[in-house]
């Protein structure tokens, strides 16, 4: 077990969670595909639910954000969330730098402070300031979230984005050049790919990686489970890796790293 028990450094993907439109449904579905466990959580919070991982949390699960009538439901999706040490001065830096602050600051009980925004290409994401709650207590392992990728239609202008809100640099991995990485504090804790490889019409987004010990069983489960295969497994040099979507249609990526 990846265990992690020390605050994430500002800049860095530290949790992510699900906007479901049926939450038992996906609580049910992400426990049989990761072995999670959770439940529907106190009417307090919203329903939240924690999910863990042997006994260690490891993502959300909500059910669907409240729209007004005659609106559309919000699509099934994940997000991943940024640490930050102040949530109240990274909102002002996200508006000052040309972001969108699409919920503002909330403080959720003693647990930490969060609001939701998007970059300037539109790629939304959310911000966590941590109090009780860390984030993900365990990272990198089999059913945990192993790597985090924006994909954008801007990579130099939203690069000049999180460099400014977050310290976040972005820059050419030293080990494969041709990709970008999202480093914080000299460490590559993240990637960022040019929207225009993803399918047309494929909005800019955050995409969460699960690791997983076998890629193709796992489609095969997750298809069985009434989840869509939108890119095959293929072996590529960062592992073998498929593109995914869960019975609500929120897409993430599966990947089984290579050997260390």
């Amino acid at each position: 077990m990846v265990e992690v028990t020390e605050r994430y450094a500002v800049g860095t993907p530290c949790w992510v969670d699900l906007n479901a439109r049926d939450q038992q449904a996906a609580l049910d579905f992400y426990r049989d595909l990761f072995g999670w466990q959770g439940e529907i959580g106190p009417e307090e919070f919203g329903g939240y639910s924690v999910c863990e991982k042997n006994g260690k949390a490891v993502a959300g699960i909500m059910g669907p954000t409240p729209v007004e009538e005659g609106q559309p439901a919000m699509p099934s999706n994940w997000t991943t969330y940024l640490s930050t040490d102040d949530a109240e001065a990274t909102l002002t830096a996200i508006g000052d730098n040309g972001g969108t602050v699409l919920l503002p600051v909330m403080t959720v009980g003693t647990t930490g402070k969060m609001l939701v925004a998007a970059d300037p290409s539109g790629a939304v994401f959310g911000v966590w300031q941590p109090l009780d709650f860390l984030g993900a207590q365990v990272v990198n392992e089999a059913g945990a979230v192993v790597w985090s990728e924006l994909h954008t239609s801007a990579p130099g202008e939203v690069g000049v984005f999180y460099d400014a809100v977050f310290g976040a640099r972005v820059a050419p991995m030293e080990q494969m050049p041709e990709y970008l990485s999202f480093n914080v504090a000299g460490r590559s804790v993240g990637g960022v790919v040019n929207l225009a490889d993803d399918p047309p019409g494929t909005p800019p987004h955050w995409r969460t990686y699960f690791a997983v010990d076998d890629v193709d069983s796992t489609v095969d489960a997750l298809v069985k489970a009434g989840g869509n295969l939108l890119d095959p497994p293929t072996d590529q040099p960062w592992g073998r890796v498929a593109l995914v979507q869960d019975r609500d249609g929120a897409t993430f990526s599966l990947i089984k790293p290579p050997p260390v």
